[in-house]
């Protein structure tokens, strides 16, 4: 970058938050257990056995939080509400919960930021997934009354409603790999749960649109660029078929074009024919024209690419996607034959590479093939790094100066510049994350904020990253790269 890069007029810089990973408050004022409290008290499902009873305090927190976003000049916060806070074991609204919502979004809308609220970001009510979870319909039904309640509460004064956080981790990553709660390993489970995610989505776009046709409407997907390593050869380039299909198109067809894709649902016959029976039994006449009920906006969810062969690589890159010491299971179950590989990239510690033009790409072809025609406005709605920060006090003052961090969010603005340049809409960039929080089954372990928290004292402290963030939205532009 070798001069100054203004954003376009009305693009939103923001930062993001979920609820379980911030709020702590976890059994306070009628909250009752979602599967992530389970969760994280199975033995070896979360490093240290850390969990999200008190997590950063938010819950008392939340003004001081809010000083922190107006000081840091941000426009739109990104948040979750807890469905375990606001509707206890699934059932009756829970008065105290919602109030604390509607403290939050006075607090944001008395500091000038726009409320970006989304309605599930994975802490489903252990209750009702005692009673299947997201495998049964049911479930999708009580979505949506949840999500009826939040626009009771909250409607007159939020207008932009997410309606999923991320569908992928929250059925495949969760009911078949057994990563993410509530820890199952069954091919059947992650792919019911897709569908009665995306249904209760699609449900929910209906009925809030019927409610109040001014809505900003939209759900959040984590998207990938799936490369081949080697593009001519027919093996890596079917492997990189299935990861795009699987992470990419598995949401994105029956949202934007009232289908799943074909090939994918014969990738999951041959790895479980019994699986993709069950699946086919529960989704219904109608449900796929719910499902694409249209949307005004996208979120996109991007922290790497995926670099893929049908063969082994000579030497095995670092694997950063399972932290438990507990059985790991197939995240792609048409995983035979799927590699990974390492491409020289820099690597975050999460081991994740760093791959700025990946976002570039996704966006371009996000746009081509999906939203462009539909005529839905695109935004980066997670994206960041986690890295070994450190906090350092001389004299009164506490820094953390985490320089690579500082290089990744203005790389990935840069690459977004790239994709509006041609001819992308996108509308704004939320980092992730806020502040330091935990980081489901990595725990405490991982530090991803612009805002460094010290868990014993509850003390923040802005990085140099969220200082950098901060110039970028004071001048909405991002200044050339100065050489060292």
């Amino acid at each position: 970058m070798s001069h100054t890069r203004s954003f376009p007029d009305g693009f939103l810089f923001g930062a993001a938050t979920a609820a379980y990973q911030i709020e702590g408050a976890a059994f306070e004022d009628g909250r009752t257990a979602s599967i992530w409290d389970a969760f994280s008290r199975v033995p070896d499902a979360v490093i240290n056995a850390d969990n999200g009873d008190v997590a950063c305090d938010h819950y008392h927190r939340y003004a001081d939080d809010v000083h922190l976003m107006k000081k840091l000049g941000l426009q739109t916060y990104r948040f979750s509400t807890s469905w375990s806070r606001v509707r206890p074991d699934g059932g009756a609204l829970n008065a105290k919960g919602v109030d604390f919502y509607k403290r939050l979004v006075d607090e944001l809308l008395d500091a000038g930021i726009l409320p970006w609220l989304t309605l599930y970001h994975w802490d489903l009510p252990q209750a009702l997934q005692d009673t299947g979870g997201w495998t049964v319909r049911s479930t999708s039904e009580k979505f949506t009354e949840y999500a009826l309640d939040m626009h009771d509460a909250l409607g007159d004064r939020v207008n932009v409603w997410t309606t999923l956080n991320e569908p992928w981790c929250s059925s495949f990553l969760s009911y078949t790999a057994g990563i993410h709660a509530p820890g199952h390993y069954s091919q059947a489970e992650g792919m019911l749960a897709a569908h009665h995610l995306l249904l209760g989505h699609g449900q929910t776009v209906r009925e809030l649109r019927a409610r109040d046709s001014s809505l900003n409407l939209g759900l959040t997907l984590n998207l990938t660029v799936a490369d081949a390593v080697d593009p001519t050869n027919p093996a890596d380039l079917d492997a990189a078929r299935r990861v795009d299909g699987q992470f990419n198109r598995w949401f994105l067809d029956p949202v934007f074009r009232g289908e799943y894709p074909a090939d994918i649902i014969a990738d999951f016959r041959e790895t479980d024919a019994e699986a993709v029976s069950r699946w086919q039994e529960a989704v219904r006449p109608g449900d796929l024209d719910i499902i694409s009920t249209p949307i005004d906006s996208l979120g996109v969810n991007y922290y790497h690419g995926e670099f893929v062969g049908g063969t082994p690589p000579e030497i095995e890159p670092p694997a950063g996607d399972a932290p438990t010491v507990r059985p790991v299971g197939k995240p792609f179950p048409a995983h035979e034959n799927l590699y990974w590989h390492d491409r020289g990239l820099r690597r975050t510690n999460m081991h994740w590479e760093v791959q700025p033009e990946g976002l570039t790409r996704l966006l371009e072809r996000v746009s081509e093939d999906y939203s462009a025609e539909a005529e839905v406005a695109l935004y980066v709605t997670e994206n960041g790094a986690s890295y070994d920060d450190e906090l350092s006090t001389v004299g009164d003052e506490s820094r953390v100066h985490d320089g690579e961090r500082v290089e990744f969010v203005e790389a990935h603005l840069g690459a977004v510049l790239d994709a509006v340049d041609k001819g992308v809409d996108v509308r704004g960039y939320f980092y992730w994350s806020l502040m330091d929080n935990f980081e489901w089954a990595w725990g405490y372990e991982k530090r991803f904020g612009i805002v460094y928290v010290d868990y014993a004292t509850q003390e923040r402290t802005i990085k140099d990253s969220g200082l950098a963030y901060a110039r970028v939205i004071a001048d909405r532009a991002l200044e050339p790269v100065v050489a060292h």
